[in-house]
This record gives structure tokens, sequence and C-alpha cells, in this order.
């Protein structure tokens, strides 16, 4: 019988989850993904200076687990550096934990699911801090009207004051779906 899956705890969600080389299109680029928990042991590590046991432990997993996930992605890195090909960042199994510093309005209530990650239920409905800082503004999707972001208040909690809709934080993964689908549709 195998090992139950570990969930991996990442503290940090990217600003940007595609890039592409110069010139390159996004159609006419070879894509290669990399997983959130990936993404997760390159910044704990290369980005941070941490040692393997100590990001281990802060991802909740074994160290030699944290060393296959490390190498896996340096190695899509640099197949994506060297070969000029499009990154692209997917979710993954994994639980978004709160990061030190960070106030009650950017407390997490995530949960991993097979393939991806999920929010659950707070006191206003689902949550939507991600941790995205307390800059930034807050997005209608249905007009486009930009509004700076208060800190400690969520953007889904405020009005547009044109049409009336729910805002969506800039950067949150809603927003790449409201643009991935005005991208569709023309």
């Amino acid at each position: 019988m195998p090992r139950p899956f570990c969930r991996r705890r990442i503290g940090h969600l990217p600003g940007k989850w595609r890039f592409f080389p110069e010139g390159s299109s996004a159609a006419s680029s070879e894509i290669v993904t990399l997983t959130l928990d990936e993404l997760e042991a390159l910044r704990l590590t290369d980005l941070l200076g941490l040692y393997h046991e100590e990001a281990a432990q802060q991802m909740g997993i074994s160290r030699a687990t944290f060393g296959r996930i490390l190498e896996a992605g340096r190695k899509k890195v640099a197949e994506a550096l060297v070969s000029g090909k499009a990154l692209k960042i997917e979710e993954g199994p994994v639980e978004l934990v709160e990061a030190p510093g960070l106030g009650p309005c950017h407390r997490r209530g995530i949960r991993s699911v097979p393939g991806g990650y999920m929010m659950s239920p707070g006191k206003y409905g689902y949550r939507h801090g991600l941790g995205l800082g307390s800059q930034g503004f807050c997005f209608c999707p249905k007009c486009g009207f930009r509004n700076p972001h208060q800190a400690g208040v969520p953007c889904v909690q405020e009005r547009c004051p044109h049409c009336g809709s729910a805002l969506v934080r800039e950067g949150s993964r809603h927003h790449r779906l409201v643009e991935e689908k005005k991208n569709k549709n023309g």
C-alpha cells in the first residue's frame, strides 16, 4: 500500500502566472509547466536562502521529497530559459498557509484538493485574501473601474460606483479568470 500523499504547504502565490520569451506569442510558444510546490521550493532555497531541511519543514514534507521537488523545478526553469520556451505556473494539490507578518484580512481559508486548492467559507462567504499585500487595486470585472485597495477590507465587499458590481482584487485568481474570458471572447 503506498503512502498517502502529503500536502505541500506554500506561503506565496505568484503575481504573474505566465512568462514568454521576448518576441514570441502565447499561441506560438512551447510551454513548460511549473507547479506551485516547485515554485515554492525555488523561492525558499534560491530566493530566501534557506537550507533544504528548514525549507522542507516549512512545506510540511520530508527533506528527500523537498530535494526531488526542487530538482524538478530547477530543471523546468532551466529548460524554459535555455530552450526559449514559455513558462506557465499551475496550481496543484497544495495548502496555502499564512505567511508571517500578514494581518487578519489576509488569513487563508484554503484547503488542498486534487488538482488545485479550494477556498473555504469564512464569515462573508468564500475568503478571497490570498496574500496580495496591502497595496494594489480592486477592479470591476464589468466596467473596468479601478480603486486603490484598502487594507483590511476584502475587495469583494466593495461595490463599483458606476455599475454596482462586486470588485475583484487585481492579480487574484478571479482577476485572471476575468482576463482569460475577455481574451477568449474577443
